[in-house]
């Protein structure tokens, strides 16, 4: 491997704060998984050594001649120091800075907060915040990294004791590539053992597709050792020659995670377009999932060879949740991440592989319910985006959706709600909310609930979008139960209902006309309601109107400026309703009744979790009226 000298005059510069907060974590860490800094440490050697052969097609002078990309461990004992060197692309003095010293990785400021309140546990997971080589400083108590970038005659070296500074200095470097010197803290003196690093090596990096060797280094001529690694392309064996372990250990790698992948697509395509994929979904939801970006994670390479993780254009963004690589044999290695977005070839993969995790996650989803509703509880919400977002997958995509309904706490999926629908019934109906809680207890479901009609509990923001978009299932229309149009009387309940005692027609006929003379600047219409059972009233969208929920979304983003006017329904059959319609026919009830009328719509509106436009006047209505109640009663 190449030979370095450093010069250890230097400048000293600060970390960024967070890389000073997420190194006093790190240091002071006491987790059992401390053997993972080698399988980071090999890990971005590897993609060192990835993107320097991908740039080496463009610019052949970069390649690294008949040797090839190789990483080598050194151990010396007697230093108390391992080594860590690869032949990669490089960092020039900039990027040592930039890379080492700063962290740009979206969300990783999120979880330094959240391991520094202590609840993020699982300081391990680092590397999947693209800071992985932070875990070199669990063990050493000092690091030097000496990197030369390709195409750069000057090396520099970068050292740093993980305590706030670290210095840049001018080194010497004889070939591109980059050296990491970790002086090992007392008591870490198991990863001192050869034995025991061969041992991580093997397990946790025999994926790599790059030659990893190790040898103890006590003498300076001596030769490595043969790889301790495979070093062939997991996803080129066949499925019966890899093993489970195998499979998670290249998960971990790939994704630079700890978890375990849920389900593992081993794909192989062949024919006019060949190609192979090796893709997890993983256990845990990945912490960007519902980042603006909306980036993918897959590696793309061609003929074995890496190309680009910007893999745009090689899955649709409602599956960005997978992890794992996809090699083509028919795509030209010099394809730019531009041509990824139009090239009919990747069109056809991404056909073809999404058509395949539809399949197999429909197969997971009726074979192992239990696991499945796990699942998407994760990764449902991502998944929904593609039923509002143009998409041939779309009927596929709508039969493994999963629904919260008011059946019971079991997820369900759209054709066992149509196997449970009432005689007469022609709607799939649905409510739209926040807290899956909140809604649970809306006064609209009372109607539907005593005539055991189900409704689907929806409170995923993009299920305002889709379900409008969709507008029906098997020719059966989604219809929201908060739109004032809805009529279940040709719906045949099962059981015979228990009438309730309601005021009399021609009372509630006399109340709803002051009411709406009281309210005619709040409300657009008031109506006797059929959704309602035990609350006096609430209010409910005109057919033709934005739903409410969404309303309410637009406005809290500055999008609408005002609610469109509801229409308030009011229940027959509640006591406040009964005694109010009684007093309608009573002389001066038009006065009587307007503060009455208006304490009634706060009431909805607070039902439906909005703000009271008037608190003030509210508050005085409703002192006055239980002053009222309390000078009766004494």
């Amino acid at each position: 491997m190449a030979n370095s000298k450093t010069n250890t005059a230097g400048e000293k510069m600060q970390f960024q704060a967070e890389v000073s907060r997420l190194l006093d974590i790190v240091a002071n860490s006491l987790y059992s998984d401390k053997e993972i800094f080698l399988r980071e440490l090999i890990s971005n050697a590897s993609d060192a050594c990835e993107r320097l052969r991908y740039a080496a097609l463009t610019e052949p002078s970069l390649a690294t001649g008949e040797q090839g990309y190789r990483i080598h461990v050194a151990v010396d004992r007697k230093a108390r120091t391992i080594s860590i060197t690869d032949n990669g692309i490089g960092m020039s003095r900039d990027e040592l800075i930039k890379n080492l010293g700063t962290i740009a990785h979206s969300g990783t400021a999120a979880f330094v907060g959240k391991i520094a309140e202590g609840s993020e546990k699982d300081v391990s997971q680092i590397g999947q915040f693209g800071v992985g080589f932070y875990s070199a400083f669990t063990v050493a108590d000092h690091v030097d990294v000496t990197s030369r970038r390709a195409s750069e005659d000057t090396a520099s070296l970068w050292q740093s004791d993980g305590k706030g500074e670290f210095t840049v200095a001018e080194a010497e470097r004889d070939s591109p590539g980059t050296t990491i010197v970790m002086h090992m803290r007392k008591g870490e003196d198991e990863f001192l053992e050869e034995a025991r690093l061969s041992h991580i090596i093997t397990t946790y990096s025999d994926h790599i597709t790059f030659p990893i060797t190790l040898n103890a280094g006590k003498n300076k001529g001596d030769e490595p050792e043969s790889p301790l690694n495979t070093a062939s392309a997991l996803w080129t064996r066949p499925r019966k020659d890899v093993t489970e372990q195998q499979y998670k250990e290249f998960y971990h790698h790939v994704a630079h995670a700890r978890d375990d992948p849920w389900l593992t697509f081993h794909i192989r395509a062949e024919g006019v377009i060949s190609y192979t994929g090796l893709l997890f979904i993983p256990s845990t939801r990945p912490h960007d999932l519902f980042e603006p970006e909306r980036k993918l994670h897959l590696k793309l390479y061609v003929k074995r060879v890496f190309i680009t993780d910007k893999s745009e254009g090689l899955l649709p963004v409602w599956l960005r949740f997978l992890q794992g690589i996809i090699d083509s044999e028919d795509l030209d290695l010099n394809i730019s991440r531009e041509m990824l977005q139009n090239n009919r070839v990747v069109a056809k993969i991404k056909s073809g592989i999404t058509k395949r995790i539809l399949r197999d996650l429909s197969k997971k989803a009726e074979k192992d319910p239990e696991s499945y509703a796990a699942f998407w509880e994760n990764f449902g919400a991502a998944l929904k985006e593609g039923l509002y977002e143009p998409n041939p997958d779309q009927e596929a995509l709508l039969k493994i959706c999963r629904f919260h309904s008011t059946r019971d706490a079991n997820l369900t999926s759209l054709e066992d709600y149509k196997q449970r629908m009432l005689e007469g019934q022609n709607a799939v109906y649905y409510i739209i909310g926040e807290d899956p809680e909140i809604v649970a207890r809306s006064p609209h479901l009372e109607g539907f609930r005593s005539r055991g009609i189900e409704v689907l509990l929806l409170t995923d923001p993009v299920d305002e979008f889709w379900v409008p978009s969709i507008g029906k299932f098997d020719d059966t229309q989604f219809k929201s139960i908060t739109k004032g149009d809805t009529d279940l009387s040709a719906i045949k309940v099962t059981d015979a209902e228990e009438k309730p005692e309601v005021a009399p027609e021609g009372e509630v006929a006399l109340l709803v006309a002051l009411l709406k003379q009281a309210l005619e600047d709040q409300v657009k219409d008031v109506r006797v309601s059929e959704r309602l059972t035990d609350s006096a009233v609430c209010l409910v969208a005109d057919s033709g109107d934005v739903d409410m929920h969404l309303a309410r979304l637009l406005k809290a983003h500055k999008h609408l400026d005002a609610f469109a006017p509801r229409i308030l329904e009011i229940n027959p059959a509640h006591k406040l309703i009964r005694d109010l319609a009684a007093r309608a026919k009573e002389p001066g009830a038009p006065d009587q009744l307007n503060d009455a009328a208006l304490l009634l719509v706060d009431q909805a509106r607070i039902l439906e979790g909005e703000a009271i436009p008037d608190p003030i006047a509210f508050s005085r209505r409703l002192s006055e009226v239980m002053g009222k109640s309390l000078a009766a009663e004494y």
